[in-house]
Formats: structure tokens, sequence, C-alpha cells
């Protein structure tokens, strides 16, 4: 790959990304202006479901139920009242398959609606997601080009400074360093030989 088609597919990236920031901005500001749902824009039925989901869904309803069944399972076997559903309570337990009947598939219209929501939820926030990702890299890229502005603008003030102190005379570019001092030669010690002399 050339270096012009890695800068044009960079470009082109770029380019998507900020097309990309645009729309996210247009539904951001098209979601502000909508209303959270409200209890008018529901249906009868979701409005029934989400009731009904709430009642069975809750301590008060399991409490009044199982008084229910208690007085209802002791009236029977003492007969206290003639005992119009005997032992095996077959009447309630066909009260009770009702009851399940009809309550499952309203508790589970209200969690599907439930989940539509938690899901709607879900991709607003995976958008805002990318778009503050998109907006914190485009802070970069303005850093990254305010800093290359800063160190140019710098070079050019230090080329300046030095072709003015070199103009002025105070500084000589031909002799930057000044020689090195001069050595001293090394005294030779002369060495005696092994024979003595």
């Amino acid at each position: 790959m050339t270096v012009p088609s890695v800068s044009a597919a960079e470009q082109r990236l770029h380019q998507g990304e900020m097309t990309l920031l645009e729309e996210l901005r247009k539904l951001r500001r098209s979601l502000r202006q909508k209303h959270p749902p409200r209890d008018e824009d529901l249906t009868f039925g979701q409005r029934i479901a989400d009731r009904v989901a709430d009642g069975m869904g809750s301590w008060r309803f399991i409490i009044v139920q199982s008084t229910l069944l208690a007085i209802w399972v002791v009236l029977n076997i003492t007969a206290w009242v003639r005992a119009w559903d005997p032992y095996p309570f077959i009447l309630l337990n066909l009260a009770l398959s009702f009851q399940a009947a009809y309550a499952a598939p309203i508790i589970m219209m209200a969690q599907n609606r439930q989940q539509d929501i938690d899901r709607k939820a879900a991709e607003n926030d995976y958008k805002i997601n990318i778009k503050a990702e998109l907006e914190i890299e485009l802070l970069h890229q303005k850093l990254d080009q305010l800093r290359e502005q800063e160190v140019l603008q710098l070079s050019l003030a230090v080329k300046e400074l030095s072709e003015l102190l070199n103009r002025s005379g105070l500084c000589d570019t031909k002799d930057d360093k000044a020689p090195p001092p001069a050595r001293k030669p090394a005294r030779r010690i002369p060495r005696k030989s092994a024979s003595g002399s």
C-alpha cells in the first residue's frame, strides 16, 4: 500500500466518522424533543397488563391470597358452614387454574412491553457511547493539531532568534564549541631492566 492510498483511506474513515457523529447529534436532538411514554400513550390492554403485573407481583397479593386460601381450607375442613368443597378441594383447584391461565399471559404482555422499553434504552445507550467516543477522538485530533502548531511556532521562533544572534555577532555558528584544552605530554619513566643495568 502506498502512502497516498493510506491517507485517502484515513480521510474516508474520518469522513464516515463525521457523518455518523452528525447523525447521532440529529438523533439526540429529536430524542430530546420527544417525551417518555406516558399512561395516556398506552393502550387499554397495556394499562391493564401493567396494573395486573404490579398487583400480582407484590407481597400484598401473596398475603391476601394466602389468607383467602387458608380461610377456604379451614371452612371446608371444619364444615362450619356447609362444606361446599370437600377435602380434595376440586373447586379451589379449578379457581386457581383459572387464575393462573389468565394471569400468566397478562404478566407476559407486561414483561414484553418492559423488554421493549429496556431494548430501546440499551440502543440509546449504545448510540450515546459511540457519540462520546467520536467526540473524544475529535478532541484528541484537535489537541494534536494545536500541539503541532505550537511546536512549529516554537521552532520558527528559535530559528529567528538564532538568526538575530548571528547577525548581532553575539553567537558565532562557526565556533559553536570551544576547542578542547591542550594535553600535556605524559612523562616517561625509564624502566629498569631485569639484568640490573
